[in-house]
């Protein structure tokens, strides 16, 4: 799946990218639904209100791709968590096990997937920002898209910075090859980037957004990912402000946790961000999201997928009886699903990943099985859930369990008895309540591997897998991009 570049993606001119993905056949829901056109060329581009509109989706339509959700994203936010393995049949992509023990080095080829994918949304937003503000547009527009395109580049580079640390930092289109090959920044300088990128976009975008435009960038979207960054850095005092003001946004829980991460319940009440897909009829190019195909059930009637990415049964034994998220979580074969579809018993694996599942009336013949499917990237439960966290750490235990008990009310699915609310004011004991209920909130949307190391149990959850403190805190920078640095790129301590 992996294609060779003469320069790495940080090093690419991101209007040279720009002349092959703006004229965006990459194409998603509403404001992304365009039929097929040509190819502009680069020196015919930024020009007018129209370029810049082309421009700013381009970037929405990337981070469906490959690397963003797929293969890559797997391996570096997912499989070497407790809470999901590699999956499939035991010899398919067996290098995915790198990752899960902890034996994976600089050249194995989803490490660099990831990084190119995360510095060509970079690259698109470098683009937008770069050329937009000369462009005579609509002054209100040329704003919002500016913010829309800040908001991208701190969603990339917070995923850059959590996994492998200090990355470079580059925050336009390079000049000419001179700027090609820079170093790694201190990932304290990519954290300040990262929140300055989202102050500013939050100062812009609006709320919501009329029908047409739902799935951009909100208000609440930037706010939310600057808690979830200021979290990682211990910035508790930041993090209980965005939150607070986040929870007086109109988001809400979704009241049917399964039915939350199905399509036809997509943007739903509780959705901060999701990364939009879609499945074109008249655009098959377009309708290139893989992200539930590669974790889809893996058998051949009906073929739903390929099987990767599958629940381990320690997530199974971290949800409490009664927890109405474990069979939203959790795919078993054999199972018939509340859509009324029957997992085939003759499935490879024993569970699958439910989050990620397309029913089966939503698979069109020719196209990639739940290419409709969107990525829930940020939730309001993880607002709250975040919102609990801060205030226990600022010695509020009173607000830390309204907001845990807010989100644990709605696992019970109405049934009298079970997850009763949590009373301690003890801040240790109400610490590892909230973390567990990120644990079994959160399960299988890539947060659970990053939240153990933030939280310094990556030793303790992670020892028995092969997972070294000072070390396995990150990822290895892959070996294609500091062979194409000219020596600039150093490597992580270890690897």
């Amino acid at each position: 799946m992996k294609t060779n570049y003469k320069k790495s993606y940080i090093q690419k001119i991101g209007v040279i990218v720009m002349s092959s993905a703006l004229v965006l056949s990459s194409c998603q829901k509403s404001f992304l639904d365009v039929p097929p056109q040509a190819k502009q060329p680069a020196t015919d581009f930024w020009r007018n209100q129209e370029d810049a509109a082309k421009a700013v989706n381009s970037i929405y339509g990337n981070l469906r791709s490959w690397g963003n959700t797929a293969f890559p994203a797997i391996a570096i936010e997912s499989i070497g968590s407790d809470e999901a393995e590699k999956g499939s049949s035991a010899n398919d992509s067996d290098y995915m096990n790198l990752f899960d023990n902890f034996t994976v080095t600089s050249t194995q080829g989803q490490l660099g997937g990831f990084w190119e994918a995360q510095y060509q949304n970079i690259n698109l937003c470098n683009a937008v920002l770069d050329n937009i503000p000369s462009i005579n547009m609509d002054a209100g527009l040329k704003a919002r898209y500016l913010a829309e395109a800040k908001f991208v580049r701190a969603y990339s580079y917070f995923r850059l910075v959590r996994a492998f640390g200090d990355v470079p930092l580059r925050l336009t289109v390079p000049k000419d090859a001179s700027e090609f090959n820079i170093p790694r920044t201190p990932k304290a300088q990519v954290w300040a980037a990262i929140e300055k990128d989202l102050d500013e976009a939050a100062a812009v975008l609006p709320p919501s957004y009329p029908a047409a435009d739902v799935g951009r960038a909100t208000r609440g979207a930037a706010m939310s990912l600057h808690a979830k960054v200021a979290m990682y850095q211990a910035k508790w005092d930041k993090v209980l402000s965005l939150t607070n003001t986040v929870m007086t946004l109109g988001y809400d829980l979704h009241p049917n946790f399964q039915q939350s991460f199905r399509i036809n319940n997509e943007n739903n009440i509780e959705s901060v961000f999701e990364i939009q897909c879609n499945l074109l009829l008249n655009n098959k190019d377009a309708s290139n999201s893989q992200y539930s195909q590669v974790q889809g059930a893996r058998s051949n009637t009906p073929d739903l997928g390929w099987g990767f990415n599958v629940p381990t049964p320690a997530l199974v034994a971290a949800f409490e009886p009664g927890d109405v998220r474990l069979n939203a979580t959790v795919l078993y074969r054999g199972e018939i699903t509340p859509q009324g579809d029957a997992i085939s018993n003759s499935a490879d694996n024993a569970m699958y990943n439910e989050k990620a599942y397309v029913p089966f009336s939503y698979i069109v013949t020719g196209f990639n099985p739940g290419a409709d499917q969107n990525v829930r990237v940020i939730r309001f439960a993880d607002v709250l859930l975040m919102n609990a966290e801060a205030a226990n750490e600022l010695n509020l235990p009173a607000q830390a369990k309204t907001s845990l008990n807010r989100v644990r009310a709605r696992a019970r699915g109405g049934i009298a008895g079970v997850l009763p609310d949590v009373t301690t004011n003890d801040k240790v004991e109400l610490r590892k309540a909230i973390w567990k209920e990120r644990q079994v909130e959160l399960a299988m949307e890539y947060d659970r591997y990053f939240d153990v190391i933030r939280q310094g149990r990556g030793a303790e959850v992670f020892g028995p897998k092969g997972w070294k403190a000072n070390k396995n805190e990150v990822w290895p920078i892959p070996e294609t991009e500091r062979d194409k640095s000219a020596g600039k790129l150093t490597q992580n301590f270890g690897y």
